[in-house]
């Protein structure tokens, strides 16, 4: 059993190492001047210190259930051990986990050469899918309809009515994807973090992660990523429930009505998140 488990080890361990060795070609190949790190962008970088992790969180990509493993591992979850029977609300919350941006500089150094260092990735249009439809499809998220969807729909909606300019609550994909090609959005103001490019998130050229998982093989990866922490023992990672989650077949049918135009537009502005984690440009998209 010993010798069957320690393949699948290896396996596992080539995969990671040849997921670090295509990013830093491609960090290498696609961006041209090095810059510092600053601590603004290590706010996604949360710290446990405990266990030696940092772990840049990106939303739509399990970041929910990486938080209740981490409140777990640093003692903010008090008693509890499933990670499940800490509401995600409570996950959420600021100040539960502490980020690398709240560090001296000396202290930030000292982690980022010494910690394990993770990130999660996705596709990148089935994270985008899936931020429209938690953020835009659903009745309670009331706070985006009206911070961002009456904003969309007052740009790029011909004649809307008052009760849409007012509400914001039934945001057509198509105008999701017109506001996120409009250059004026990005000089307005940075993405909101639901939508926002993970290499603007996480600045894996500028952080050598040591692991990069991937949502595709989401429980295998954090499988390894605790127990090269050596904290299997103390968490498990919650098995993904599959029901309601994007997948590319549903990314497909929502970029079906896009035009190819906006497609490609779209495709720009994700296209070094598809370079960097080695994700193909999706067979569905029409303008090649």
């Amino acid at each position: 059993m010993k010798r069957c488990l320690s393949a699948v080890e290896s396996a596992v361990q080539a995969a990671h190492r040849g997921r670090r060795e295509l990013l830093e070609e491609a960090c290498h190949s696609y961006t041209r001047k090095r810059r510092v790190l600053i601590p603004e962008d290590l706010k996604h970088v949360m710290v446990d210190d405990r266990h030696g992790l940092l772990y840049c969180y990106v939303p739509k990509v399990a970041c929910t259930n990486w938080k209740r493993v981490l409140m777990v591992l640093t003692g903010a979850a008090g008693p509890r051990r499933d990670p499940l029977a800490i509401p995600a609300n409570e996950a959420h919350v600021a100040g539960n986990l502490r980020t690398l941006s709240e560090y001296s500089t000396a202290e930030i150094n000292r982690r980022l050469r010494s910690y394990l260092k993770f990130v999660f990735v996705r596709e990148p249009f089935e994270r985008l899918v899936s931020a429209y439809r938690n953020k835009f499809t659903r009745s309670y998220n009331t706070a985006f309809h009206k911070r961002y969807g009456t904003k969309i729909v007052r740009r790029h909606r011909p004649h809307p009515p008052p009760e849409a300019l007012e509400a914001g609550d039934d945001v057509s994909f198509a105008e999701f994807v017109y506001y996120l090609v409009d250059p004026a959005t990005q000089r307005e103001e940075p993405f909101n973090e639901h939508w926002e490019r993970v290499h603007s998130l996480c600045h894996p050229c500028l952080i050598h992660y040591d692991v990069v998982g991937k949502y595709e093989t989401l429980e295998r990866d954090s499988g390894y990523v605790l127990r090269l922490a050596g904290a299997e023992d103390q968490v498990t990672f919650p098995a993904s429930s599959k029901s309601t989650r994007t997948t590319g077949d549903m990314a497909a049918q929502f970029f079906q009505d896009i035009n190819p135009f906006y497609q490609k537009k779209l495709y720009n502005l994700y296209r070094m998140d598809f370079l960097l984690f080695n994700y193909s440009m999706p067979a569905y998209l029409k303008f090649r």
